[in-house]
């Protein structure tokens, strides 16, 4: 439907968040959006990694042997309890053997880092978390080379205090938590999480499996994942940063690895910002894009509630909810994105920017939106199904902005300044409650067939100055450029409704190929822009006939076209003409 321009205004309580300040929207013809230089992660706070947590003199290191119910060590920094083993200093220590129905505890006092090696190290306890970090300046897990290491909780914990909650994971630490080593590590977390850590947590290395009640790998402060293999089958996130106490934690910083989630919540979930640099990743969320989420249970595949910066990396998302969603601003810079989902592809509640990247949206309810803010599309490949909107900018129409400010239906902007843009809609192809620019690049829409969409939709201003543009669909609410552009545009109103496949063919008198093109739906109305157009030249327009060019997403290129049925002919008198044919 056509949107009605609408002011909702809201009382600053907060400073506008992370980024600074959006576009000025009174001057869109002189804007080409925002780039990677105006959308950077937010301040966070300094990690607990240091090059001396993983060097160590193997003469100082402290043997800790587990044997069915019983554990052995020399040292006088274990103490030993039955099935249980308390380290109470800082130091080195090596974990081997098994452990049934028992637990491995640090708790000290000291301020120099304690570390553990895991030397094919089983460990299970039926009633508690069978490695509990309970005090320790930093504790770092190492995994030895070659070795599988296990942990495994039960059901239920029983605590000293009933009001205790503490600890609630298998592996658990109240302070910062280091992961690294070529080993493995398998934890069957059966009560609540996996890993978890009320401080910081970072993961160098490892092939490290989780499967867990609730959250699979949480660091409370920050979790920073640098490499290593990772997967999480968690009922409920994958991995987690959650501290809302503090803007400059909260976050998650993802620089390699492999990480494949299956959660029955979000796959990657940030109170802040999520920082992606490279990896490879598989999520799925929920019950994947078969089935939508509901307002109980959210089911992303990437979420953050302040931004969201992708550098590059290899992404495979099937979620219920959005696969991608910033509650701030979002940037993609690079990257390999094959996505299905049963809400919107790729969302933001402001800012959204691609510079870079491959996108293969097979599956979506809208493919890139922006709620209250501006989308800007610099490059990419980028391909979207959806079963609503293409592109949304919408303005926000049901809820004021989260972080504060002032919006309007019209103030919303879509630049294009290149990359290759094929849309696939049942709604509006690109839906923009403001204005669009395109100066660069490709954009071909197979649009609505309904009147009450269509292939594009504004409410301000289409300024275009460059580009190619092909755009079809439904005839009763069709849009094409306007005439602040400087290149010239057609929107072409067919008199009756034509067959999906039907070649759309337009060449001048000498016969030069101006456009070749076959709509994958029924459509009656075509907008095409390129720089091929000029003024006062006579052009036809055929329909039908066949073509030896290669085909991509509709559109002829090369090779030679056998005419059809030549349909009209029109020439061009000004820089934006509606034609009806």
């Amino acid at each position: 439907m056509r949107k009605n321009t609408y002011i909702l205004l809201l009382c600053c309580a907060l400073a506008l968040a992370m980024f600074g300040v959006c576009s000025n929207p009174t001057e869109p013809e002189e804007q080409t959006g925002t780039g990677d230089d105006d959308i950077t992660e937010g301040d966070h706070a300094e990690t607990h990694d240091d090059p001396a947590d993983y060097v160590w003199n193997e003469s100082d290191v402290v043997s800790i042997t587990l044997i069915g119910n019983n554990i052995s060590s020399a040292s006088d920094s274990v103490t030993i309890d039955g099935s249980t083993a308390t380290i109470t200093s800082s130091g080195t220590y090596r974990i081997s053997g098994s452990l049934n129905n028992g637990q491995i505890i640090v708790d000290t006092e000291d301020d120099e880092i304690v570390r553990l090696i895991l030397n094919n190290a089983h460990i299970s306890c039926s009633d508690n978390s069978p490695l509990y970090i309970a005090s320790a300046e930093k504790t770092v897990i190492v995994l030895t080379d070659g070795t599988d290491n296990y942990l495994e909780d039960g059901l239920s914990y029983v605590y000293d205090d009933p009001d205790e909650d503490e600890p609630n994971a298998a592996l658990f630490s109240k302070d910062d938590l280091t992961i690294y080593g070529p080993g493995a590590l398998t934890i069957d977390g059966k009560y609540n999480d996996g890993i978890s850590s009320k401080d910081g947590l970072i993961i160098t290395s490892g092939t490290i499996t989780v499967s867990a009640a609730d959250d699979g790998i949480r660091g409370k402060d920050y979790l920073v994942i640098t490499n290593g293999i990772l997967t999480i089958n968690a009922d409920g996130d994958g991995l987690k940063s959650d501290n809302d106490d503090d803007s400059t934690m909260g976050y998650i910083t993802l620089e390699n690895g492999a990480l494949t989630v299956n959660a029955d919540g979000d796959a990657i979930t940030a109170e802040t910002d999520v920082v992606i640099t490279d990896g490879a990743f598989t999520l799925f969320c929920g019950d994947g894009s078969t089935v939508p989420g509901d307002d109980e249970t959210s089911t992303k595949g990437i979420k953050a509630g302040a931004n969201i910066r992708i550098d590059g990396g290899a992404f495979s998302i099937n979620s219920s909810d959005d696969a991608i969603h910033s509650n701030g601003e979002l940037l993609i810079a690079g990257g390999t994105f094959q996505i299905a989902t049963a809400d919107d592809a790729i969302h933001a509640d402001s800012n959204l920017v691609i510079n870079n990247g491959v996108f293969n949206i097979t599956k979506s309810y809208e493919g890139i939106e922006s709620s209250y803010s501006d989308v800007t599309i610099n490059d990419g490949d980028i391909h979207i199904i959806a079963s609503d909107d293409g592109i949304n900018a919408a303005g926000g129409g049901e809820s004021l902005p989260p972080h504060g400010g002032l919006t309007t239906a019209s103030t919303s902007h879509l630049y294009i300044n290149g990359g290759y843009i094929a849309i696939t809609a049942a709604g509006d192809g690109i839906d923009i409650n403001g204005s669009i620019t395109m100066t660069a690049g490709t954009v071909i829409v197979h649009g609505p067939t309904i009147n009450n969409n269509s292939a594009i939709d504004y409410d301000v201003s289409f300024k275009l100055t460059g580009g190619l543009l092909v755009a079809a669909g439904s005839a009763g609410m069709d849009q094409g450029p306007g005439s602040s552009s400087t290149q010239y545009s057609v929107l072409m109103r067919f008199r009756s409704v034509q067959a999906a496949g039907r070649l759309v063919h337009i060449e001048t008198s000498s016969g030069e190929e101006i456009l070749t093109f076959a709509p994958s739906k029924v459509f009656n109305s075509l907008a095409f822009s390129s720089p091929l157009l000029q003024f006062g030249v006579t052009y036809y327009v055929f329909i039908n006939g066949s073509s030896t060019g290669t085909v991509t997403d509709g559109l002829y290129q090369g090779g030679t076209y056998a005419p059809g049925s030549e349909y009209s002919s029109f020439s061009l008198s000004s820089i934006s003409q509606l034609i009806n044919l």
